[in-house]
């Protein structure tokens, strides 16, 4: 049976971190498609409050599902460290434990959220005339987090052997479903909010079924009899690995629930337009996330195989194509952003203007600096598929501060439009730390590794 695993310990670095990228640019072009569809359809088949409330709950939305990705992403850096180092039985029961791990978090986290969801809401200033369908959303999406889990893990581990085609032929279908089924409930059935999150919802699962599919097709991942025994010195490694990855996230997540609830202070028309820009970030952002789970992936499998001038290539590479595609991007944002805001907005012509003049704001501040979040992807990634994840974790705090900072003193200077600087100055804050520590850490392992090994075939 045909293994769809990729060794990228052997060939030249750039090119085996571009063709692991591409497609994964491509499955997030279409997982950017979830949350569009979602605001685009209810945006214009619902109306602008309704737009507002997705908005409301954006960093909300985000920490859950970063948080579950946090774990997923922890996981697959062991396994993509045990496959580079040619260990079989290593990659099967960091696999084992990473599955009873999510099973045992997944139930526990949504519990927890739908208790919280209300209070949370309240603190964060929502305005009332939203609060009620910002609450549907978030709870309808709350109850299939466990399908969420399931797809961001099995993604990740498919990434961890390589394998960049299966995650986005499943992000291509469950994009594709999942506008289908927001169309048909919102339009058909007219259950607003509620039927786009339930769409969101099912395609999450559509996607997890795909991978797993993918997942069980591949033979060193075939679990055999006893691998489900508790271990505890591999659950231990996968939750030191795993824990700074979540609250990394969570921490991030923290920082966005700042700024968001200073934006709902300023009203609904306002907490529109940050919305409708905040759709686009992701985007922005899309390749900058396929830069890193390759990065990751790459720079794992070459720890494992004990290569430190190839993972000092790599990095060199990514930051070079980072930063031609973040410009080439930039330059797309400020030609044609403006008539892309205006198809998530539609009502009274004055109230669409104001809300496309704020988002368009805000999304030209965010492209100008586009490099600076790009080298944080690059960066972070490398050093967390090196096995460290406290610092990225650090940098996360770093980025919380800047973020807080910004939010709360520039729109005393510069006025409202202050706060669109929040996420230049967390970008810029975290690569005060990335960007170092890399260094540091190269340093380190120039002298502890030993001489490359061979990886799993």
């Amino acid at each position: 049976m045909t293994q769809r695993v990729r060794d990228m310990t052997q060939g030249t670095p750039w090119r085996l971190i571009l063709t692991f990228a591409l497609p994964l640019m491509l499955g997030n072009v279409f997982q950017q498609l979830y949350t569009m569809t979602d605001a685009a359809i209810v945006g214009r088949f619902v109306g602008v409050e309704a737009l507002a409330a997705l908005g409301a709950v954006e960093w909300l939305h985000w920490l859950l599902s970063s948080t579950v990705q946090g774990f997923a992403q922890g996981f697959a850096i062991l396994m993509a460290q045990r496959f580079g180092a040619g260990d079989a039985a290593g990659l099967q029961k960091s696999t084992a434990m990473s599955i009873v791990l999510l099973v045992v978090l997944s139930p526990v986290l949504t519990a927890v959220s739908l208790l919280g969801a209300a209070p949370v809401l309240r603190l964060m200033n929502t305005p009332e005339n939203i609060f009620d369908g910002a609450l549907i959303y978030l709870r309808t999406y709350l109850s299939g987090l466990i399908f969420i889990a399931a797809h961001n893990f099995l993604a990740a581990a498919l990434r961890a052997l390589g394998n960049s085609k299966t995650p986005l032929y499943a992000m291509v279908i469950g994009a594709v479903f999942n506008v289908g089924a927001d169309l048909f409930a919102v339009n058909v059935l007219h259950w607003g909010i509620f039927g786009a999150a339930l769409a969101t919802v099912l395609a999450q699962l559509v996607s997890a079924l795909i991978c797993l599919y993918a997942v069980l097709r591949i033979d060193v991942l075939r679990l055999p009899k006893g691998s489900f025994a508790p271990d505890r010195p591999v659950v231990g490694r996968l939750m030191r690995l795993a824990l700074p990855m979540a609250f990394q996230n969570v921490v991030i997540s923290v920082g966005g629930m700042v700024v968001q609830a200073i934006i709902n202070g300023f009203g609904f028309l306002y907490v529109a337009g940050f919305t409708a820009t905040n759709k686009l970030y992701g985007a922005l952002e899309v390749a900058a996330t396929s830069f890193g789970h390759a990065m990751a992936t790459y720079t794992g499998q070459n720890l494992g195989a004990g290569s430190v001038s190839r993972i000092k290539r790599g990095l060199r590479s990514g930051v070079v194509m980072g930063t031609l595609v973040a410009l080439v991007i930039t330059v797309a944002a400020l030609l044609f952003g403006r008539p892309v805001l205006s198809l998530f907005v539609t009502g009274d012509a004055a109230q669409v203007a104001q809300v496309v003049e704020i988002a368009y704001e805000y999304l030209k501040i965010m492209s100008l600096f586009l490099p600076i979040l790009y080298w944080l992807y690059v960066y972070r990634s490398v050093l967390q598929g090196m096995g460290d994840t406290v610092v990225p974790m650090v940098s996360g705090m770093v980025e919380l501060a800047m973020r807080c900072a910004a939010v709360l003193l520039l729109p005393r200077i510069i006025g409202e439009r202050g706060i669109f600087w929040a996420e230049v100055a967390a970008w810029f804050g975290a690569d005060l730390v990335l960007i170092p520590a890399y260094y540091a850490r190269i340093y380190r392992l120039n002298r502890q590794l030993p001489k490359p090994v061979s990886p799993l075939s």
